[in-house]
């Protein structure tokens, strides 16, 4: 299992919206409609480009025929591509909505990492993207996405990736008033799955939000709470726990999504009730009974089993 605080994120600085820092290129794209007009973005939105290749993304990103557009792309080695410069609005949202504010193109950056996606079962115990490469069992997480009624097969990102990632948005927060980090699964629902349950979604926000945050950067300075952490966010990232856990609130809501702010699941759990134990973000379970949601693990006991999915 990869280990985040073996290769702690670098420190990047934004210099007159452009991101400077090692291993970053600047390649323009045409595809903006210009300056944001609200003032600074104050959201990042992360995605998974679904792509062969970080070249690949970048070529369709900075297109001026296919209409898409971002402001970063983060490959599996960690190279960054920055496409355009960060007070100008991109074309990576879509139709979208979020806590009462649509369309966030408007008011966020767009970062984009090189993944393949959800993937098809092959039956041999390989897997296969939209493009036709295959990967192994040990590139694979199988998990249950938030917006989906049955288990899938999702590309791992790799460590390096989401330890730049991170980086891009400190840097984003040192330099405009940050307050928001989605997944576009969370603004745009019933169409997207990205950056999907093999990103460590909620852990991130959390790192990014926080000033606690930076030191975990300092190789230096890096304690064992903050090693925990790191270590917490591989956690996330293993596959699919496969758990019994009974409720031992007298009364637990279900809600939609891995957060207070998502909707409640019609009846919700009495203590003592019995549940599957599909998926964990941070601490938020998704569990199974007679219906599936999400709940705050504070809430619920676990008995846990050996998963046979882990790597």
């Amino acid at each position: 299992m990869n280990t985040l605080h073996a290769s702690p994120a670098p420190t990047f600085s934004i210099d007159d919206h452009i991101l400077t820092g090692d291993n970053i290129s600047f390649r323009l794209s045409p595809n903006t409609p210009g300056r944001f007009q609200s003032g600074s973005p104050d959201t990042i939105v992360i995605h998974f480009t679904a792509g062969s290749s970080l070249a690949s993304s970048v070529n369709v990103l900075t297109n001026a025929d296919s209409g898409v557009s971002a402001h970063f792309a983060v490959g599996r080695n960690g190279d960054i591509v920055q496409m355009l410069p960060t007070n100008k609005i991109a074309w990576h949202a879509g139709e979208s909505r979020y806590e009462g504010r649509s369309g966030l193109n408007q008011y966020s950056i767009g970062i984009e990492l090189d993944n393949a996606g959800q993937l098809k079962a092959r039956g041999d115990g390989t897997y296969e993207s939209w493009f036709g490469e295959v990967y192994g069992e040990n590139e694979v997480l199988a998990a249950q996405h938030a917006n989906q009624q049955s288990i899938g097969y999702w590309h791992k990102y790799t460590e390096v990736q989401i330890a730049r990632t991170l980086s891009i948005c400190k840097a984003l927060c040192s330099y405009y008033d940050i307050s928001t980090v989605v997944g576009h699964e969370e603004i745009a629902p019933a169409r997207k799955v990205d950056p999907g349950p093999a990103f460590p979604l909620q852990k991130f926000k959390a790192l990014v939000l926080q000033s606690e945050s930076d030191k975990w950067e300092r190789e230096s300075s890096e304690s064992s709470s903050q090693r925990e952490a790191h270590d917490q966010i591989q956690r996330d990232l293993a596959s699919p726990v496969k758990r019994v856990a009974n409720v031992s609130a007298n009364a637990l809501n279900v809600r939609k999504g891995p957060d207070v702010s998502f909707g409640v699941v019609e009846n919700g759990l009495n203590k003592g009730e019995v549940l599957k134990v599909l998926e964990k973000r941070g601490e938020w379970a998704k569990v199974s009974y007679t219906k599936v949601g999400w709940v705050n693990t504070k809430y619920i006991n676990e008995i846990t089993e050996k998963s046979p999915f882990k790597s």
